[in-house]
């Protein structure tokens, strides 16, 4: 296991570039993007003004970026953003968290407090016709990710405890209700950010529990990687096979002892793995 990029004082948000082979991913509060190649070197950084937490590709030159404010299409050489649509902009007390681009192209975005305000928060799909609010009443959205054929999404509210599964319709749109797929309430564990590799495997980064945790698509636990840190947030894969785990992580909130002994929280870890990723789904704006 190793590191790659600065230490972040909340990571978040990694996404593997399948066209410049980089590796993206934010430091949420001060609105920073980070790349670097799978093996850490190359590192660049941009500014993007507010807290700004998810992204997807678009083609080699361009991101969509989700901030505090909105949707943005990113000119990665320039640095250049262009507002898409505003999500919750009149809202100062929320900010975009967790998000990823579905099958079809739609980009599923979750909102938050600042303060982490209990359920002030939603998530939202954005497609070419506009945003449509999925889930309301939404402490901390997490864990967005989607099945290797395209027929199911998977979200959590990390206060709630809970990862759902959600069926999605031809168009990849969420049909009928969502269903509890891995209810974490007994173990106290904390979902964070989630994947799914080729096999249909969910992997979640477990906010204090020092770990990310692989699920069978049936819910059960498969295996667990532990971490030398206490706050793993998302975890993505990327290099040329798509065998390198990627998990980023945060400092925030830990106390100057705690630090001492995490000299790693924040930054992004990196491992070989021994089964594959998926590519991430282009956007479609």
């Amino acid at each position: 296991m190793r590191t790659v990029g600065p230490a972040c004082t909340l990571g978040e948000g990694p996404l593997w570039h399948p066209l410049r082979g980089q590796l993206f991913w934010f430091d949420i509060p001060v609105g920073r993007l980070y790349a670097c190649d799978v093996d850490g070197e190359n590192l660049q950084n941009w500014d993007l003004g507010e807290p700004a937490s998810a992204a997807g590709w678009v083609d080699a030159h361009t991101l969509i970026v989700a901030t505090a404010s909105g949707l943005n299409k990113l000119d990665i050489e320039t640095g250049k953003q262009q507002l898409i649509v505003g999500i919750e902009a009149d809202n100062p007390i929320t900010r975009s968290n967790d998000g990823r681009i579905g099958p079809d192209g739609s980009f599923w975005i979750g909102t938050m407090g600042l303060q982490a305000e209990p359920r002030v928060g939603a998530f939202y799909r954005y497609t070419e016709g506009g945003l449509t609010k999925l889930i309301d009443e939404v402490s901390i959205p997490n864990a967005t990710c989607f099945s290797p054929d395209g027929r199911a999404a998977y979200l959590a509210d990390t206060m709630r405890q809970i990862i759902w599964r959600w069926n999605l319709d031809v168009n990849g749109a969420p049909s009928g209700e969502r269903e509890i797929h891995i209810n974490m309430r007994d173990k106290n564990l904390n979902p964070d950010g989630a994947v799914c590799d080729a096999e249909g495997f969910l992997w979640n980064a477990q906010w204090g529990a020092s770990r990310v945790a692989r699920y069978a698509p049936d819910g059960r636990l498969d295996r667990i990687i532990e971490l030398p840190i206490s706050q793993p947030t998302c975890p993505a894969f990327g290099g040329k096979d798509l065998k390198t785990l990627f998990i980023t992580s945060a400092k925030q909130g830990l106390s100057a002892k705690k630090l001492k002994s995490e000299l790693n929280a924040g930054k992004t870890f990196a491992l070989e793995i021994d089964v594959p990723g998926l590519r991430e789904h282009q956007a479609k704006l």
